[in-house]
Protein backbone atom coordinates (compact mmCIF):
# COMPACT_ATOMS: atom_id res chain seq x y z
CA UNK A 1 0.00 0.00 0.00
CA UNK A 2 1.09 3.61 -0.92
CA UNK A 3 1.25 6.06 1.93
CA UNK A 4 -0.10 9.84 0.90
CA UNK A 5 1.92 12.56 2.51
CA UNK A 6 -0.13 15.28 3.86
CA UNK A 7 0.51 18.52 2.79
CA UNK A 8 0.96 20.87 5.80
CA UNK A 9 -2.01 23.24 6.49
CA UNK A 10 -1.08 26.59 5.55
CA UNK A 11 -3.29 30.30 6.32
CA UNK A 12 -4.93 30.19 3.50
CA UNK A 13 -6.20 26.64 3.70
CA UNK A 14 -7.30 26.81 7.45
CA UNK A 15 -9.25 30.25 6.94
CA UNK A 16 -10.91 29.08 4.02
CA UNK A 17 -12.00 25.51 5.31
CA UNK A 18 -13.17 27.09 8.76
CA UNK A 19 -15.47 29.38 6.29
CA UNK A 20 -16.65 26.98 4.38
CA UNK A 21 -17.24 24.30 7.77
CA UNK A 22 -19.79 27.43 8.92
CA UNK A 23 -21.37 27.81 5.51
CA UNK A 24 -20.80 31.55 4.98
CA UNK A 25 -20.06 33.82 2.28
CA UNK A 26 -17.11 36.52 1.90
CA UNK A 27 -19.42 38.72 1.23
CA UNK A 28 -21.85 37.90 4.63
CA UNK A 29 -18.32 37.99 6.20
CA UNK A 30 -17.40 41.23 4.73
CA UNK A 31 -20.32 43.35 5.70
CA UNK A 32 -20.74 42.00 9.34
CA UNK A 33 -16.91 42.84 10.38
CA UNK A 34 -16.69 45.76 8.06
CA UNK A 35 -13.24 44.52 6.36
CA UNK A 36 -12.76 44.93 2.70
CA UNK A 37 -13.73 41.88 0.60
CA UNK A 38 -10.61 42.23 -1.65
CA UNK A 39 -8.78 41.72 2.00
CA UNK A 40 -10.45 38.32 2.86
CA UNK A 41 -9.84 37.35 -0.81
CA UNK A 42 -6.50 38.31 0.08
CA UNK A 43 -5.61 36.53 3.27
CA UNK A 44 -7.28 33.19 1.70
CA UNK A 45 -4.95 33.37 -1.05
CA UNK A 46 -2.00 34.24 0.82
CA UNK A 47 -1.34 37.12 -1.14
CA UNK A 48 0.77 39.23 1.24
CA UNK A 49 1.99 41.82 -0.78
CA UNK A 50 -1.51 42.89 -1.37
CA UNK A 51 -2.47 43.32 2.40
CA UNK A 52 -1.43 45.99 4.93
CA UNK A 53 0.77 46.20 7.53
CA UNK A 54 1.43 43.16 10.03
CA UNK A 55 -0.81 45.16 12.49
CA UNK A 56 -3.57 45.46 10.46
CA UNK A 57 -3.71 41.71 9.01
CA UNK A 58 -3.43 40.67 12.59
CA UNK A 59 -6.47 42.59 13.03
CA UNK A 60 -7.90 41.15 10.09
CA UNK A 61 -7.44 37.34 11.32
CA UNK A 62 -9.28 38.28 14.60
CA UNK A 63 -12.60 39.83 13.17
CA UNK A 64 -12.69 36.74 10.27
CA UNK A 65 -12.24 34.16 12.97
CA UNK A 66 -15.06 36.45 15.57
CA UNK A 67 -17.55 36.26 12.62
CA UNK A 68 -17.36 32.48 12.43
CA UNK A 69 -16.84 32.00 16.40
CA UNK A 70 -13.36 30.14 16.19
CA UNK A 71 -10.31 30.85 18.29
CA UNK A 72 -8.10 32.78 15.90
CA UNK A 73 -4.86 31.37 17.93
CA UNK A 74 -4.52 28.63 15.46
CA UNK A 75 -4.65 31.02 12.31
CA UNK A 76 -2.18 33.51 13.97
CA UNK A 77 0.02 30.91 14.30
CA UNK A 78 -0.16 30.10 10.49
CA UNK A 79 0.57 33.82 9.51
CA UNK A 80 3.20 33.91 12.06
CA UNK A 81 4.67 31.13 10.15
CA UNK A 82 4.46 32.85 6.77
CA UNK A 83 5.26 36.05 7.31
CA UNK A 84 8.49 34.66 8.33
CA UNK A 85 8.70 32.09 5.30
CA UNK A 86 8.31 35.22 3.09
CA UNK A 87 10.61 37.57 5.37
CA UNK A 88 13.35 34.76 5.31
CA UNK A 89 12.91 33.93 1.38
CA UNK A 90 13.33 38.02 1.15
CA UNK A 91 16.41 38.26 3.04
CA UNK A 92 18.19 35.48 0.70
CA UNK A 93 17.00 37.04 -2.24
CA UNK A 94 18.90 40.65 -0.86
CA UNK A 95 22.72 40.74 -1.42
CA UNK A 96 24.71 41.41 1.94
CA UNK A 97 25.78 44.87 2.72
CA UNK A 98 29.59 45.44 2.29
CA UNK A 99 30.99 46.06 5.85
CA UNK A 100 33.81 48.75 4.24
CA UNK A 101 31.19 51.00 5.01
CA UNK A 102 31.33 50.20 8.65
CA UNK A 103 34.84 50.20 9.10
CA UNK A 104 34.93 53.83 7.53
CA UNK A 105 32.13 54.86 9.57
CA UNK A 106 34.58 54.07 12.48
CA UNK A 107 37.66 55.22 11.68
CA UNK A 108 36.39 58.49 10.58
CA UNK A 109 34.27 58.54 14.35
CA UNK A 110 37.76 57.42 16.12
CA UNK A 111 39.28 60.76 14.34
CA UNK A 112 36.93 63.06 15.79
CA UNK A 113 37.33 62.08 18.79
CA UNK A 114 40.97 62.50 18.50
CA UNK A 115 40.53 66.05 17.03
CA UNK A 116 37.89 66.76 19.65
CA UNK A 117 40.65 65.62 22.39
CA UNK A 118 43.59 67.53 20.87
CA UNK A 119 41.86 70.56 20.94
CA UNK A 120 40.75 70.18 24.28
CA UNK A 121 44.48 69.24 25.30
CA UNK A 122 45.53 72.98 23.28
CA UNK A 123 43.10 75.14 24.99
CA UNK A 124 44.30 73.35 28.46
CA UNK A 125 47.68 74.36 27.87
CA UNK A 126 46.48 77.80 27.39
CA UNK A 127 44.89 78.48 30.03
CA UNK A 128 47.86 76.93 32.32
CA UNK A 129 50.43 79.28 30.51
CA UNK A 130 48.10 82.28 31.26
CA UNK A 131 47.66 81.90 35.13
CA UNK A 132 51.55 82.28 36.41
CA UNK A 133 51.19 86.13 34.74
CA UNK A 134 48.71 86.82 37.40
CA UNK A 135 50.29 85.74 40.38
CA UNK A 136 53.46 87.88 39.35
CA UNK A 137 51.48 91.10 39.29
CA UNK A 138 50.23 90.31 42.77
CA UNK A 139 53.65 90.10 44.14
CA UNK A 140 54.81 93.59 42.34
CA UNK A 141 51.87 95.13 44.24
CA UNK A 142 53.11 93.63 47.65
CA UNK A 143 56.23 95.71 48.17
CA UNK A 144 54.01 99.02 46.92
CA UNK A 145 52.35 98.34 50.76
CA UNK A 146 55.10 99.97 52.43
CA UNK A 147 54.03 103.04 51.17
CA UNK A 148 51.67 103.95 54.03
CA UNK A 149 55.47 104.51 55.90
CA UNK A 150 54.88 108.27 56.25
CA UNK A 151 52.54 107.99 59.26
CA UNK A 152 54.70 110.69 60.82
CA UNK A 153 52.36 113.55 58.81
CA UNK A 154 49.24 112.25 60.93
CA UNK A 155 50.77 113.92 64.17
CA UNK A 156 49.76 117.41 62.31
CA UNK A 157 46.19 115.99 61.53
CA UNK A 158 46.21 114.51 65.10
CA UNK A 159 47.29 117.73 66.57
CA UNK A 160 44.04 119.38 65.46
CA UNK A 161 41.22 117.80 67.14
CA UNK A 162 38.69 119.19 66.18
CA UNK A 163 35.70 116.36 66.50
CA UNK A 164 32.92 119.19 65.83
CA UNK A 165 33.42 118.72 62.42
CA UNK A 166 33.29 115.03 62.59
CA UNK A 167 29.74 115.32 63.69
CA UNK A 168 27.99 117.76 60.84
CA UNK A 169 30.42 115.07 58.65
CA UNK A 170 27.47 112.76 59.75
CA UNK A 171 24.33 114.82 59.16
CA UNK A 172 24.91 114.95 55.57
CA UNK A 173 24.90 110.87 55.20
CA UNK A 174 21.35 110.72 56.92
CA UNK A 175 19.55 111.84 54.35
CA UNK A 176 21.66 109.43 51.83
CA UNK A 177 20.15 107.26 53.71
CA UNK A 178 16.07 107.40 52.65
CA UNK A 179 17.07 106.43 48.67
CA UNK A 180 17.93 102.87 50.03
CA UNK A 181 14.20 101.82 50.97
CA UNK A 182 12.75 103.29 47.65
CA UNK A 183 15.40 100.58 45.40
CA UNK A 184 13.78 98.05 48.05
CA UNK A 185 10.05 97.89 46.25
CA UNK A 186 11.31 97.69 43.16
CA UNK A 187 12.97 94.11 43.60
CA UNK A 188 10.03 92.37 44.51
CA UNK A 189 8.02 94.02 41.09
CA UNK A 190 11.18 92.28 38.81
CA UNK A 191 11.05 88.71 40.60
CA UNK A 192 7.36 88.48 40.41
CA UNK A 193 7.46 88.61 36.55
CA UNK A 194 9.15 85.30 36.05
CA UNK A 195 6.70 83.83 38.87
CA UNK A 196 3.56 83.98 36.76
CA UNK A 197 5.48 83.49 33.57
CA UNK A 198 6.45 80.06 35.19
CA UNK A 199 3.29 78.75 36.13
CA UNK A 200 1.92 77.63 32.35
CA UNK A 201 3.88 74.53 32.13
CA UNK A 202 2.81 71.19 31.50
CA UNK A 203 -0.52 69.71 32.85
CA UNK A 204 -0.48 66.32 32.40
CA UNK A 205 -3.44 64.44 31.20
CA UNK A 206 -4.56 67.27 29.57
CA UNK A 207 -6.17 65.60 26.70
CA UNK A 208 -8.77 63.21 26.57
CA UNK A 209 -9.80 61.26 23.66
CA UNK A 210 -13.35 58.68 23.77
CA UNK A 211 -13.93 56.28 21.16
CA UNK A 212 -17.36 54.83 19.99
CA UNK A 213 -17.62 51.85 18.33
CA UNK A 214 -21.09 52.17 15.70
CA UNK A 215 -19.98 48.90 14.29
CA UNK A 216 -17.00 46.35 14.74
CA UNK A 217 -14.07 48.13 14.66
CA UNK A 218 -10.80 46.95 14.95
CA UNK A 219 -8.26 50.21 16.27
CA UNK A 220 -5.10 50.74 18.12
CA UNK A 221 -4.27 54.06 20.32
CA UNK A 222 -0.50 55.28 21.35
CA UNK A 223 -0.20 58.07 23.60
CA UNK A 224 2.96 60.17 24.01
CA UNK A 225 3.62 58.32 27.10
CA UNK A 226 3.98 55.50 24.80
CA UNK A 227 1.06 53.33 26.55
CA UNK A 228 -0.28 51.42 23.84
CA UNK A 229 -3.73 49.82 23.70
CA UNK A 230 -4.71 47.34 20.42
CA UNK A 231 -8.20 45.94 20.53
CA UNK A 232 -11.23 44.53 17.87
CA UNK A 233 -13.96 47.26 19.49
CA UNK A 234 -17.59 45.69 19.52
CA UNK A 235 -20.78 47.67 18.46
CA UNK A 236 -21.58 49.85 21.04
CA UNK A 237 -18.96 49.88 23.47
CA UNK A 238 -16.83 52.58 23.95
CA UNK A 239 -12.60 53.44 25.32
CA UNK A 240 -10.86 56.25 27.02
CA UNK A 241 -7.61 57.44 26.87
CA UNK A 242 -5.66 60.25 28.38
CA UNK A 243 -2.43 61.60 27.44
CA UNK A 244 -0.27 64.93 28.27
CA UNK A 245 0.24 66.20 24.65
CA UNK A 246 -0.96 63.75 21.77
CA UNK A 247 -2.28 60.30 20.32
CA UNK A 248 -1.45 58.39 17.72
CA UNK A 249 -4.70 56.45 16.14
CA UNK A 250 -4.93 53.47 13.79
CA UNK A 251 -8.65 52.87 13.09
CA UNK A 252 -9.54 49.47 10.52
CA UNK A 253 -12.75 51.13 9.52
CA UNK A 254 -13.40 54.84 9.33
CA UNK A 255 -16.92 55.14 9.05
CA UNK A 256 -17.71 52.52 12.33
CA UNK A 257 -16.71 54.48 14.99
CA UNK A 258 -17.24 57.67 16.48
CA UNK A 259 -14.21 60.17 18.18
CA UNK A 260 -14.45 63.34 20.78
CA UNK A 261 -11.74 64.49 22.04
CA UNK A 262 -11.46 67.23 25.00
CA UNK A 263 -15.08 67.06 25.18
CA UNK A 264 -15.63 67.79 21.55
CA UNK A 265 -17.07 66.04 18.87
CA UNK A 266 -14.85 65.23 15.43
CA UNK A 267 -16.12 64.57 12.24
CA UNK A 268 -16.18 61.79 10.65
CA UNK A 269 -12.69 60.92 9.34
CA UNK A 270 -13.73 58.94 6.25
CA UNK A 271 -15.67 56.89 4.49
CA UNK A 272 -17.04 53.27 5.78
CA UNK A 273 -14.34 50.96 4.86
CA UNK A 274 -11.52 53.05 5.29
CA UNK A 275 -8.31 52.20 6.81
CA UNK A 276 -7.00 55.32 9.06
CA UNK A 277 -3.24 55.24 9.87
CA UNK A 278 -1.65 56.72 12.68
CA UNK A 279 -3.59 59.98 12.89
CA UNK A 280 -2.72 62.62 15.50
CA UNK A 281 -5.07 64.03 17.79
CA UNK A 282 -5.07 66.51 18.48
CA UNK A 283 -3.74 68.08 14.65
CA UNK A 284 -1.62 71.22 14.84
CA UNK A 285 -3.77 73.42 11.90
CA UNK A 286 -6.84 73.01 14.31
CA UNK A 287 -5.14 74.12 17.63
CA UNK A 288 -3.92 77.10 15.87
CA UNK A 289 -7.39 78.14 14.45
Amino acid sequence: MQQVESSPVTLGAYLRSLREAKGSSLEDMARSTRVGIRHLEALEEERLADLPSPVFVRGFIRAYCSFLRESPEAALGHYQELAGERAAAEAATTPPRPRNTRVGSSVLVGLALLLVLGIGLAVLNLTVKRQPEAPVVTGKMEPAAPMPTPVAVPPTAAATPPAQPAGPAAEPTRPASPPAPVAAPAAPESSAVPATTAAPKTVPGSQRLVIKAVEPTWIRVQTDEGRIAEELLPAGASREWTADRRFLVTIGDAGGVELTLNGRSLPPLGAKGTVIRRLELPQLPASGS
